[in-house]
């Protein structure tokens, strides 16, 4: 159809009328078959046509050289017959045919053929179709010279792309609104407005409390996303809240950074101004992956991030304001009823979440093996009798405070004791004693995780949140908080900010706190060092209840 419709066409529309009406009419009519010229060639490079389409497309390309479009087509069928350096010399030529004209880049499409080219990574693929102008300026197009070819074949230091990210989880569950978010954020950094510089660096820091996924949920998007980016993808643990350790110093992680990517030790500089701008050059030009785990504050990751290139970067913290300027940011929340139960059927294996009403212990079918995986029918092993009801997996689901770690634990709890059922472990949950010791396995203590956002708060801000964990309420206001602590306003409303800064409270309405279940549970068994102007008073205690 493509092709009967150009067959059609002949000469210029209205050639000779001089009215600036008819003119503009004609200039879309032009516009219109040059973009049917465009979607015919990437029909038929689909097709697999190469060789056929060079003549034509370079005829094409020297009478409107400021088509993106055209010259992607022309550099793929130069590439796919076998003429890399023809290829990368026709980029060349619109390179500088852009910067001279118009003082631009290429289009991010062009780029990431380009690089593909140079890398000799293109996929026999459609290529997709960038934003095209035109400025009607015939400019033939030089063949490559001995120069061009020589610098395209010439050895680059950065040409080390590896995929460095961790593994991601087989059993990822949930988090669908936040994956459509980041996806979104992401799709609408790549499409270049007027507002948005083509190929600057995308940055979305996704903060959380301990525990609650941020991790997984970043590993997990970076592996969707690693085909968009496939100039290397790097990730690095910055040991913001580690145990035993120290936070990684901005010039330790880049050293590392600069290791993964393939930089000579010798080459490495030593101060950490120079790493920051050896790192930045390196992603310079490139659309590469970036992952910052478990920052401690923005200071740490500022000098880690690229400069120019369409790299994204995706930090993980339990702070808001480790947030850079320009980042976009999620905050990770609990998962929502349905995610968390089928995050726990998954863990402890969809047999042991149907637990029948009669004692498993006495049940004579319940001595029978108990599939622990999700592979299986769900209800090969349950006990004869009528099912539970549905509401003790979701007391269970309450008592984890949908939060993932915990329901984690407490899904491999049920797993690994057959004797045990559904309404066995809620029971167990139900008290913070219980909580606290079941919620632990021989390498994850749930506590443990969540106290260690209290070695990154200050003596005053560790009393309030135990003194607001032993209060009975659960939702705090200014004054209520003055009253249980006996401190001015102010400064409790700056002590708040801190909690609420370092995910260890939330504000489900302005001038009002909460702390979480799993929150409280921690924090009560805090000893901060008291602080002269936070003295307990048990009167205060109850004086809100």
């Amino acid at each position: 159809m493509f092709r009967s419709a150009l067959d059609l066409w002949r000469g210029e529309a209205f050639a000779g009328i001089d009215c600036p009406a008819v003119s503009a009419a004609a200039a879309g009519l032009e516009e219109e078959r040059l973009t049917a010229i465009e979607e015919l060639t990437e029909l038929r490079l689909a097709a697999g046509e190469s060789a056929t389409l060079v003549a034509e497309l370079f005829s094409l390309t020297a009478a409107h050289p400021l088509r993106d479009a055209l010259r992607g087509h022309l550099m793929l069928a130069l590439h796919r017959s076998g003429r890399q350096a023809d290829a990368l010399a026709v980029y060349d030529e619109g390179r500088r045919l852009l910067a001279d004209e118009l003082g631009l880049e290429p289009g991010r499409d062009l780029r990431r053929l380009h690089t593909e080219i140079l890398t000799d990574t293109r996929e026999n693929r459609r290529t997709p179709k960038p934003p095209t102008t035109d400025t009607p300026t015939p400019t033939p197009t030089p063949p490559p010279t001995r120069q061009a070819t020589e610098d395209h074949h010439r050895p680059t230091p950065h040409t080390h792309h590896g995929n460095h990210l961790p593994r991601d989880l087989p059993d990822f569950t949930g988090r669908t609104a936040e994956l459509a978010l980041l996806n979104s954020e992401t799709d609408a950094h790549h499409c270049i407005t007027p507002l948005t510089p083509p190929g600057a660096p995308s940055t979305i820091v996704i903060d959380g409390m301990g525990g609650i996924g941020k991790t997984a949920l970043a590993i997990h998007f970076a592996h969707r996303r690693t085909p968009d980016h496939p100039d290397g993808q790097h990730y690095i643990d910055l040991h913001g809240f580690t145990p035993d350790r120290d936070p990684l110093t901005p010039e330790e992680a880049l050293g590392i950074l600069l290791r993964s990517d393939g930089a000579p030790p010798e080459e490495i500089p030593t101060g950490p101004a120079e790493r920051s701008a050896a790192w930045r050059s390196r992603l310079a030009g490139r659309r590469a992956l970036l992952v910052l785990d478990n920052a401690a504050d923005a200071a740490q990751v500022t000098p880690l991030l690229p400069g120019a290139g369409d790299t994204l970067t995706l930090i993980t913290t339990r702070r808001k304001s480790a947030a850079p300027d320009g980042a976009r940011r999620l905050t990770l929340g609990p998962l929502p009823q349905g995610e968390a139960e089928t995050l726990f059927r998954r863990v402890a294996g969809e047999p042991r979440t149907y637990e029948a009403a009669g004692n498993p212990r006495t049940d004579a079918s319940a001595r029978e093996p108990h599939t622990t995986g999700p592979a299986g029918d769900s209800r090969t092993n349950t006990p004869a009798g009528k099912p539970r009801p549905a509401t003790s997996l979701a007391q269970t689901v309450t008592l984890c405070d949908h939060h993932p770690l915990a329901l984690r634990l407490a899904a491999t709890r049920l797993r690994d004791r057959p004797s045990w059922t559904v309404p066995d472990l809620a029971d167990r949950l139900s008290t913070p004693e219980g909580r606290t010791a079941l919620l632990r396995t021989a390498d994850r203590d749930l506590m443990s995780v969540l106290a260690l956002s209290r070695t990154r708060l200050p003596a005053e801000a560790q009393r309030l949140a135990h003194l607001l964990a032993r209060h009975p309420s659960t939702t705090h206001d200014i004054e209520a908080a003055c009253t249980i602590t006996g401190l001015a306003a102010p400064l409790v409303e700056h002590l708040l900010d801190t909690l609420l800064d370092h995910n260890l409270a939330d504000e489900p309405t302005p001038a009002h706190v909460a702390l979480s279940l799993l929150v409280r549970d921690c924090a009560q068994s805090w000893n901060p060092p008291k602080a002269p102007q936070l003295q307990e008073n048990p009167r205060r205690l109850t004086v809100v209840a």
